[in-house]
This record gives C-alpha cells, sequence and structure tokens, in this order.
C-alpha cells in the first residue's frame, strides 16, 4: 500500500508561491457554508431525514447563479496574505487542540471528523511521526471492526470506511496499515450494489448507500471512488467501472450512459444526489426540481462526480465530462456552492479543488469569460474566512459544518490543493 493518496500528490508542505491580496470587508454574503450531503452524513444525523435532505436550500433570495455570487464578491483588496502556510499551520494547531487524551477528535460524531483532520494535515506537510498523528491514527484504528469496517454506531458504514481507507492510504509507511486496508476494501466493495454482496439492480447497480441494502447515492458512491483510488485502483478496476455507470446515470445528461426518464429533462451536465424510484411532483420542492420534473444538481456533487470520472479514466472528450466541465465553468464561484447558497461550502471547496487538481486543470475561463486561476481564488477565499483561533466554520447549521473540526478539515484538504500543478 503506498503512503501518498492519488497520483497527484506530491510531498512538501503546501506552500503557495504567489501573493494574496484579499478583502476582509465589502463581502456581502454570509459565508461559512455547510457541507455536502457527504459530509452530513458521515456524522450519525438521522437518516430518515437525510433522505431528501439535498432538496433544502437555506438561501432567502432562492436559487443561487454564478452571476449572483460574482456580483457578492466585488470588493476592493485590503490586505495582503504573503504567507498561506501561516494559516495552514494555524489551521492544524486548532485541531491538535481539538483532540481529545484518546486521540479522537469529535468522535460523538463518529470517526470521520478523526480521519478528515489526520488526512488533511499529513496533505499539508504534518509529519507523520507528529504525537498527536500517532494518537490519531491509534483511536481510527479502534474503530475497526471483525468484518473489515471501520465505522462509529453502524448506519453510516460506506461513509465512514471510506474515509478512514482514505486516512490510512495517506498514513501508510512500510506496510502497516497494508491487511487493515485490505479488510476495508473488501468490506466497502462488498456493499456495491451489483458487484459486491448486494443484489443487482438496473438503476442501482454500481452505487453504494449508507450499509448496504439501502437506496444509494451519488455522495456514498463517490466517496467509494475515491477510496479504492487511495487504494491505488486503477481505471479499470471493475469495482470503479461499476460506480461510473452509476455516477452516469446521476447525471443531467442523456446519452448510452443515461437512459433514465430523468436524464433529459435539464441536460446541463450538472449531477444530483439519488436516482428516484418513484414519480416526482415539481410543485413539491419548485427549488429542487424543474417544472418538467428535472432535478437540479448543484456544485459539490458535480465536481464530486467529475472527479470521479477522471479516476474512471474518462477524458474531456467524453460527453459527460465535456458537459460537466461546461457546467463547472459556467457556475464558477468560490463564494457559494452552486445551487445550494450557503449549504456544502467547505466540502464543496474540497470537491472543487480535488477535482480540478485530478483533471491537472490549472486554469478556466468562467462563466462572465474572465480566466481564473482556482488556487489563489480558493486560497484568498480561504483565508480571508479563518477564524482567529485557527479554524473555519458555517454560520449555516446544515450538514454539520458549523462543527468547527468537521469545516476546518475540510479546508485543510482543500488548501493541500492550493499548490503549484504537478508536472504533467
Amino acid at each position: 500500500m503506498r503512503q501518498n493518496f492519488g497520483k497527484l500528490r506530491k510531498s512538501g508542505r503546501c506552500r503557495p508561491r504567489f501573493v494574496t491580496r484579499i478583502s476582509l470587508g465589502g463581502l456581502e454574503l454570509s459565508l461559512g457554508l455547510g457541507l455536502s450531503l457527504g459530509g452530513c452524513l458521515l456524522f450519525g444525523l438521522n437518516t430518515e431525514r437525510l433522505a431528501h435532505a439535498e432538496s433544502n436550500t437555506t438561501s432567502t433570495s432562492g436559487f443561487w447563479s454564478a452571476s449572483e455570487a460574482f456580483r457578492s464578491s466585488d470588493f476592493q483588496p485590503t490586505v495582503v496574505v504573503d504567507d498561506v502556510s501561516a494559516a495552514i499551520q494555524r489551521a492544524i494547531e486548532f485541531l491538535k487542540g481539538e483532540q481529545r487524551e484518546n486521540g479522537t477528535i469529535a468522535a460523538e460524531m463518529g470517526p470521520g471528523i478523526t480521519a478528515l483532520a489526520l488526512t488533511g494535515a499529513l496533505r499539508c506537510g504534518e509529519s507523520r511521526d507528529a504525537a498527536w498523528i500517532v494518537r490519531g491514527l491509534a483511536a481510527l484504528e479502534s474503530f475497526a471492526k471483525p468484518d473489515g469496517g471501520i465505522y462509529g454506531n453502524g448506519r453510516l458504514k460506506n461513509y465512514e470506511t471510506c474515509i478512514a481507507i482514505i486516512c490510512f492510504a495517506q498514513a501508510n509507511r512500510g506496510g502497516q496499515y497494508d491487511e487493515l486496508l485490505a479488510k476495508a476494501k473488501k468490506f466497502v466493495t462488498g456493499m456495491q450494489y451489483g458487484a459486491g454482496n448486494v443484489p443487482a439492480n438496473a438503476a442501482w447497480d454500481g452505487g453504494a448507500s449508507y450499509g448496504g441494502q439501502g437506496r444509494p447515492d451519488l455522495s456514498n458512491t463517490v466517496y467509494l471512488v475515491e477510496a479504492l483510488q487511495a487504494l491505488d485502483a486503477g481505471a479499470d478496476d471493475p469495482n470503479v467501472q461499476a460506480a461510473l455507470a452509476f455516477i452516469s446515470r446521476c447525471q443531467n445528461l442523456a446519452s448510452p450512459h443515461n437512459t433514465t426518464p430523468l436524464a433529459d429533462k435539464i441536460g446541463d451536465g450538472s449531477f444530483y444526489y439519488e436516482i428516484p424510484t418513484e414519480s416526482i411532483d415539481p410543485t413539491s420542492d419548485p427549488e429542487r426540481y424543474t417544472p418538467n420534473g428535472g432535478i437540479r444538481g448543484y456544485g459539490s456533487l458535480t465536481y464530486a462526480a467529475y472527479k470521479s470520472m477522471i479516476y474512471a479514466g474518462l477524458t474531456d472528450q467524453d460527453p459527460r465530462v465535456a458537459a460537466a466541465l461546461k457546467w463547472i465553468k459556467d457556475t464558477y464561484t468560490v463564494d457559494a456552492n452552486p445551487n445550494m447558497g450557503d449549504a456544502g461550502l467547505y466540502y464543496y471547496y474540497q470537491t472543487f479543488s480535488t477535482a480540478l487538481q485530478a483533471a491537472r486543470v490549472d486554469q478556466l475561463v468562467d462563466g462572465q469569460g474572465q480566466t481564473r486561476s482556482w488556487r489563489k481564488d480558493l486560497a484568498q477565499a480561504l483565508v480571508k474566512r479563518q477564524a482567529a483561533d485557527g479554524s473555519w466554520s458555517n454560520t449555516n447549521q446544515r450538514w454539520l459544518e458549523n462543527e468547527k473540526a468537521l469545516a476546518t478539515s475540510f479546508a485543510l484538504l482543500a488548501l493541500a490543493n492550493c499548490r503549484q500543478p504537478a508536472n504533467p
């Protein structure tokens, strides 16, 4: 097992090579958003409430557009930040302070935050031998179960095990976690519809759910793909390809890979959370559904799906990737989670940065026709949102990003991608 996550990870501390000029005032938005559905499910919320959680937005002005986000972020620079690594170190110190004597961080929410915090710190150059990292890894390992899973109360087995896989793959040295990771991989792939121990279902095959028999969703499935990628699963891995088939059916795009009734309702290339098995009443939630019964996609899941398609070997020549990238360009912003307003920002930052890094995209032209350097934009957005104690948090409590340790972990993971691109 390797020590580094993904083939694009570079060793060393994250040290951006630019001078960022930002404003601390003049921003009209209420910022610090809640995490994408994946984040909320990680930490033990009632799953019945979550079945349609992705449909609720919190923006009082209704649906967000990229143009609204750009207008609201039009401010004059007043503060120079010449070392983003200082923000990273403040964040690491904050997370160290949140660690309990047993090595966990916010363990009442399960092992997920501990795993995310450790992964973020390691990707930003924290030593594998640092005392708090060693304690944290030991604590995370204590969640391992005889069935191979690494989880808490059992409601979120796939999420928590996938997050733990990513962390242990990042920390693996000298084969220390090889056996643990092999068992965990068998566990999560065994819960995949059609490809594992779960019966086949035409619409759901390849997807992953909270814990096996439940309805699969895009968020669980992209976490599965990321975990497999962390274990060096190739693009031709059968579980990755099965997941790609499910992911393709969650896209607003009609194609040979997506013949579901929803495929051509919107057609903008975005991605949504689940494949419904019942007919949709568009009037039940006009913010979620279009008048013709389509499901509006949103930022964090579209970036997560885009990233997964890259891991599965697709290129921008594939219509699925091309359509997703067009939507990403058209809705580009670091001020909101597109189509979710102030819900999901920090998880959005993580998927935003990881996806563009995986695709080796350094700059893109946004919906306003401007060329954007996303690493610089993202670093600016994160640094100016950091609190004096080194943390980030969300005033929107949806998906638990008001929990400082969670939002800070996602911010740290995003900052890890704010560095010069790897050589081709």
